[in-house]
C-alpha cells in the first residue's frame, strides 16, 4: 500500500485527481518520531496554488459524486472498511511509530475505524426525506405539499489531529461522501502520514477521482487561506480551541462543525462506588498519556470521602506501565512534542509552587512525564482550569455536589463529565445541571459509541457529531413545494 504514495526516498505525496503528486514548490515537511526522534518520511509543504488545485479538483469532481447512488457509495464504503482491516498491521507499525501511540491502541482505533465506515453506509442508506401536507398548519388549504430531501453541501474541508489521525479523519470523510459532498482532507503534520495512507485506502476501494484530495502543510502557512477559500462549503474541524475560535473568527457563512478541548470533570458523591470511580479515572485520565480530548482532567470529589478514593487512585497508578510503545505494551508513552511536554511541565511547577500536594509522578524524561497525581488543587491553580493534554490529574476537594457543579460549570470548556454515584436521582441532579454536551454516569469520560451525539458546548465545540449527525450536518434539506389544483379551479 505504501508503494503507491511515495518515492524510493520515503517522500510520501499528496492524493489530488486521483494521482499522487509533489507541490508545485517541491517544499518539504520532515517528520521525525516523538519516541525516539528518528525520521519517518516527509510530506509535501503544499502552497497556495496546491490548494486552489485540490479544490478546484474537488469541486468538479463533486458535481458527479452528488449523483452517485447511495448504494453505489455505501458499497464503496465497506469496501474501504474491508481493505483498512486487511492493511491493519502495516498502518499500526506507522501509527506507533509516527504518534507514539501504543500497538493495542493503534490497532483498536483501526478496527473502530472500520466499524465506523461500515455504520455510516448503513445510517446512510436508512436516512429518508419527508412529505409535509400543507393543511397541517392552520389556515393553509390542502393543495399544498412540500417534498423535502437532503442536498450535499460541496467541498467539505475536513481538518484532522494528530492523537486520532485515521479515526478522526475517517469520521469526516465517510459521512461528508455518503451525503454526496467531495472532501479536502488537511491532516496534522504530526499523523499527515497516517491520514494520507487512510486517502490511499479510499483511493483504492474506489473513490473516483477528485472525491477525495488531500492537502500537506504547515498550518502557519496554508491554514488561513485554505479554511477562507471562497471553495470551501463547510469546515469539520478537530483540533484546538485557540485554532478553532481563530478559524470561526476568519470565516464568514460558510458552517461549521468543531471538536475542541475540554477540561472533563469526574464528579465522585459521597455514596459513590470508589473502586469503580478509581478505576475509571486512572483508565480516562492516563491512557495515551492523556492526550484525548475527552480524558478525564480533573477529580472533583466530595472531602468526607476523599482520602479513600485517592489511596486507591495511588493503588491503581502503581500497575501503569511507562515507557517506549515501539518495545513494549505501555500507557504511558512520550507526548506527541517537546513543546508539548513543556507545556504540561509549566503546570505541574505552578501547582507545587502554589502548595498542591504531589502525591505521584511529576518527573520528566525527554518528552516522557511520568503520570502525575496532585492532591488538595485549589482554584487559582492553572491545572484546575487549563488542558494539560497530558499525564496530570488535580484532585479538588468540595464540600457539597453544588460545589463541584459550581467548579465544572465555571469551566470555558464544556465537552464532558462524568459523575459517580449509586442514586439515580442524585446522578440526574448533577447531569441537569452541568453545562457540557455530555454526562457519563459511573464511567469515564469518553467518545463514543459512534453513533451516539457527540458535542461540546461553550468554547468545546460548535454543532453535533456521531454518524448520523454528522450526515445530517454535512447535508442541508431542500423542499419543492407541490401546488396541486383541482380542475375549474382558477
Amino acid at each position: 500500500m505504501l508503494d503507491k504514495m511515495r518515492d524510493d526516498e520515503n517522500h510520501y505525496k499528496n492524493l489530488v485527481d486521483g494521482k499522487w503528486i509533489d507541490g508545485n514548490d517541491n517544499k518539504t515537511i520532515t517528520i521525525y518520531s516523538p519516541i525516539d526522534g528518528s525520521e519517518l518520511g516527509s510530506v509535501p509543504a503544499m502552497a497556495s496554488e496546491d490548494v486552489d488545485l485540490a479544490i478546484e479538483t474537488a469541486k468538479q469532481a463533486q458535481r458527479h459524486w452528488r449523483n452517485v447512488t447511495i448504494d453505489e457509495k455505501a458499497e464503496i464504503l465497506y469496501k474501504t472498511a474491508k481493505i483498512l482491516l486487511t492493511q491493519k498491521e502495516e498502518l499500526t507499525d506507522l501509527m506507533m511509530k509516527e504518534i507514539a501511540k501504543d500497538r493495542k491502541s493503534c490497532a483498536s482505533e483501526i478496527e473502530r475505524t472500520a466499524d465506523f465506515i461500515r455504520f455510516t453506509a448503513d445510517t446512510a442508506k436508512n436516512i429518508s426525506g419527508e412529505s409535509i401536507p400543507g393543511d397541517s398548519f392552520p389556515g393553509v388549504k390542502t393543495n399544498k405539499i412540500s417534498m423535502v430531501k437532503r442536498e450535499p453541501l460541496g467541498v467539505i474541508l475536513a481538518i484532522s489531529p494528530f492523537n486520532y489521525p485515521v479515526n478522526l479523519a475517517a469520521s469526516k470523510i465517510a459521512p461528508g461522501l455518503m451525503a454526496g459532498n467531495s472532501i479536502v482532507l488537511k491532516p496534522a503534520s504530526q499523523g499527515s502520514l497516517c491520514g494520507l495512507y487512510l486517502a490511499r485506502v479510499f483511493q483504492e476501494a474506489g473513490v473516483p477521482a477528485g472525491v477525495l484530495n488531500t492537502v500537506t502543510g504547515r498550518g502557519s502557512e496554508i491554514g488561513d487561506y485554505i479554511t477562507t477559500h471562497r471553495g470551501i462549503n463547510f469546515i469539520n474541524f478537530t483540533g484546538s480551541t485557540e485554532v478553532g475560535k481563530h478559524i470561526s473568527e476568519i470565516t464568514s457563512m460558510v458552517p461549521l462543525l468543531m471538536e475542541l478541548g475540554g477540561k472533563d470533570a469526574a464528579i465522585i458523591l459521597k455514596d459513590a462506588d470508589l473502586d469503580l470511580a478509581a478505576t475509571n479515572i486512572v483508565a480516562g485520565g492516563y491512557s495515551y498519556s492523556g492526550q484525548r480530548c475527552t480524558a478525564v482532567k480533573r477529580i472533583l470529589v466530595i472531602d468526607e470521602v476523599a482520602d479513600t478514593l485517592v489511596e486507591k487512585i495511588v493503588s491503581k497508578m502503581e500497575t501503569l506501565k511507562v515507557g517506549n510503545p515501539l518495545e513494549q505494551d505501555v500507557d504511558i508513552v512520550p507526548l506527541i512534542s517537546e513543546k508539548a511536554a513543556d507545556f504540561v511541565c509549566e503546570l505541574i511547577d505552578d501547582a507545587k509552587e502554589k502548595g498542591a500536594k504531589l502525591l505521584v509522578g511529576g518527573t520528566r524524561e525527554g518528552n516522557l512525564i511520568a503520570p502525575t497525581l496532585f492532591d488538595n488543587v485549589t482554584t487559582d491553580m492553572r491545572i484546575a482550569w487549563e488542558e494539560p493534554f497530558g499525564p496530570v490529574l488535580p484532585i479538588i476537594r468540595v464540600k457539597s455536589k453544588d460545589e463541584a457543579i459550581q467548579i465544572a460549570n465555571d469551566s470555558e470548556y464544556g465537552l464532558q463529565s462524568a459523575v459517580f454515584t449509586s442514586n439515580i436521582n442524585e446522578a440526574f441532579y448533577v447531569a441537569n445541571r452541568l453545562e457540557v454536551g455530555t454526562v457519563q454516569v459511573n464511567n469515564k469520560t469518553e467518545r463514543g459509541p459512534d453513533h451516539f451525539p457527540f458535542l461540546g458546548v461553550k468554547s468545546s465545540g460548535i454543532g453535533t457529531q456521531g454518524i448520523r449527525y454528522s450526515i445530517e450536518s454535512m447535508s442541508r434539506p431542500k423542499a419543492t413545494v407541490i401546488n396541486l389544483y383541482e380542475q375549474g379551479e382558477d
